[in-house]
């Protein structure tokens, strides 16, 4: 698990062709807090990737999988985002992240918005009901605020700190980013559909759930 903190930028260096899957070396921009270990998880640009060898003292190298590299940047990203597994000691700066990624967004405008930049990607329709104002995501493994939301995009404000110390800054519109969505979000959907108090209206004799907060639907025994 990670928090969407991350700890600096990177490069992929090196991809090597395994069948499906590609052996990719990354090396970072900064000294690590400690030596990296084998197995250990890395979030690169917001995927989890194990560690499967280290070389000297910045760089590693992790398998992508034929899905990973399906549904996210990697296949054709350079700069990332490195962020080491969240430990039980840790601060929790940003929000649970799981490194799963759900979808690749793309940047649909950035506009200067007092110091900070507007940015404004696209959503994809299946996760829309997961994106909300004021919830999180976590965009190329950046925790960060969502200030709006559309049928198919959301904008966040994006932090001078924020933007020159990740991928945010170099990317302008019409570029791919890796998303993902709350996981709490996921859990609460879930729930409804297992439920099926998603996706339907009430049928006779039932009671309807529109409009109810969390503490109504527990006193209606939902």
């Amino acid at each position: 698990m990670f928090t969407g903190i991350a700890i600096g930028l990177g490069r992929i260096t090196a991809r090597q062709s395994r069948g499906s899957e590609s052996l990719l070396t990354v090396e970072s921009d900064f000294d690590w807090d400690s030596p990296l270990a084998i197995g250990e998880s890395i979030a690169v640009s917001g995927v989890c990737l194990t560690v499967t060898g280290t070389k000297g003292g910045r760089a590693f190298r992790a398998f992508a999988s034929k899905e990973t590299l399906r549904l996210t940047t990697l296949g054709d990203q350079d700069a990332v985002n490195l962020e080491r597994a969240l430990r039980l000691t840790d601060r929790l700066g940003g929000h649970i992240v799981s490194g799963h990624v759900d979808a690749i967004t793309t940047l649909k405008s950035k506009t200067k918005s007092g110091n900070s930049q507007k940015c404004v990607f696209s959503l994809p329709a299946d996760l829309s009901a997961l994106v909300v104002p004021k919830g999180s995501v976590a965009v190329d493994g950046i925790s960060l605020t969502v200030n709006e939301v559309t049928a198919d995009s959301f904008t966040l404000n994006v932090i001078p700190h924020t933007s020159l110390l990740t991928t945010l800054a170099a990317k302008g519109p019409g570029r791919d980013f890796n998303l993902e969505v709350d996981i709490l979000g996921r859990y609460v959907k879930r729930l409804l559909e297992a439920s099926g108090l998603m996706g339907q209206g009430p049928r006779a004799g039932e009671k309807s759930t529109a409009g109810l907060t969390i503490e109504q639907l527990i006193a209606q025994g939902f």
